[in-house]
């Protein structure tokens, strides 16, 4: 049996797709409203499928407990957050979930840290918690590191097709973890040791942030300068060794506003390019937040309470908020003593933040100036609407006339 140890956006996903292929899954959270949610029948976040494959599992006998199992195979994926000051991951959360596993679980047990951390974490605080409790690691417990590698709004698909990484001290207890994830994933499922598997997902997300970078340091020379960052960057796309990516109001998400910031935090002398682009990605809702200002001086907009951000996930169709661009500009505009934007985004029926609107067309209708901050595909459907508005297209997915774009 799989006892699965955190039901995120990771761990209820991973739990469910085991349980619907065979295998003998619980679920623990210590958040035992989440249980009871999870154990009335029904899920806990918005994905495509979900909601089926959570039926599947069910009919399958998942259980779901906020008590941690007696078993030989714990799959840990719970929070890695960073220490804003240091950069450091903040392994907290892993090192209390492997200190409960030590109090209830056999000798001969693996525990599987699916949760991404910096290179060398395991090593530095997993390993000295098992040894703690008296067990000889490799001998009385398996360690192994199997980092996640999915996002959300299309999670159930990349669980199933992406790639995997298996880092273990033993290959052989790496090849039986790779047996359990082989019962669903159809990609190809690499076994490597745990250092290799912790360096090489978070070097995956600061490719994807650095490179995510250059094309908003892009936008800002481009402002600079009064020339179109789009069209340069399609004709430099035509070039066949060229791929650059567009720009955005930030980057939010779990992956690639964090994990690259753990590599800085350990290598602080090394790391500068990955430093610099964090900082680049990290100033865009400031960015953003500026050239309201200046359309509303432009526009001779004087009141504030007519201005309104479309969307407050961190990317399209999702009801994921985590380092969300919207809420970071939010808290920037806070700083400054002004009034809170309006803000709506059709995926969250709760309050997240101040002024926020839970009907699309009274928020239309109390702003003459609205931003789209996420590309839903409700606001590409309804462009519409906007029209005799002024529009901020930060995603650039308007093609109203006289709209403006970073």
């Amino acid at each position: 049996m799989i006892n699965v140890i955190g039901l995120g956006y990771i761990g209820l996903p991973t739990a469910l797709m085991m349980a619907s292929h065979g295998l003998e899954v619980v679920g623990t959270d210590y958040n035992k409203e989440l249980i009871a949610t999870l154990n009335a029948g029904h899920t806990t976040f918005k994905e495509k499928g979900l909601d089926e494959l959570f039926a599947d599992a069910v009919k399958a006998g998942i259980k779901f407990t906020a008590e941690y199992q007696v078993t030989d195979t714990y799959i840990v994926s719970v929070p890695t957050p960073y220490d804003k000051f240091s950069k450091k991951v903040d392994a907290c959360y892993v090192v209390s979930a492997v200190k409960t596993i030590m109090g209830v679980c056999p000798k001969g047990a693996t525990v599987v840290v699916e949760s991404t951390v910096s290179p060398g974490t395991i090593d530095k605080f997993i390993r000295p918690v098992i040894e703690a409790n008296g067990f000889v690691i490799g001998k009385d417990i398996n360690l192994v590191h199997a980092p996640e590698r999915i996002i959300p709004g299309n999670m159930l698909y990349e669980l199933l097709h992406n790639n995997r990484t298996i880092g273990a001290d033993d290959k052989s207890i790496g090849e039986k973890i790779k047996e359990l994830y082989a019962s669903f994933c159809l990609g190809e499922i690499v076994v490597t040791d745990i250092r290799t598997a912790e360096m090489t997902k978070v070097v995956e997300n600061t490719f994807r942030a650095v490179n995510i970078a250059f094309a908003n340091e892009l936008a800002k020379i481009c402002r600079h300068d009064n020339m179109d960052v789009y069209e340069i960057i399609k004709i430099c796309n035509m070039h066949p060794r060229v791929n650059i990516l567009q720009p955005g109001p930030g980057v939010g998400g779990h992956c690639i506003s964090v994990d690259p910031w753990f590599l800085v935090g350990d290598y602080p002398s090394l790391a500068k390019v990955i430093d610099e682009s964090m900082k680049t990605n990290d100033g865009m809702p400031d960015f953003v937040l500026n050239r309201i200002y200046e359309i509303m001086k432009e526009n001779g907009i004087t009141d504030i309470n007519r201005v309104g951000l479309y969307g407050l996930s961190y990317k399209e169709n999702v009801d994921d908020p985590r380092e969300s661009p919207t809420i970071q500009l939010l808290e920037s505009q806070e700083r400054h003593l002004a009034s809170p934007l309006k803000v709506y985004d059709p995926f969250f029926e709760t309050d997240l933040v101040p002024n926020q609107y839970h009907n699309f067309e009274k928020f239309l209708e109390d702003t003459d100036f609205v931003v789209i901050m996420v590309n839903h595909n409700q606001i590409k459907e309804n462009m519409d609407k906007l029209k005799g508005k002024i529009v901020f297209d930060t995603r650039k997915c308007c093609d109203l006339p006289g709209i403006y774009r970073l």
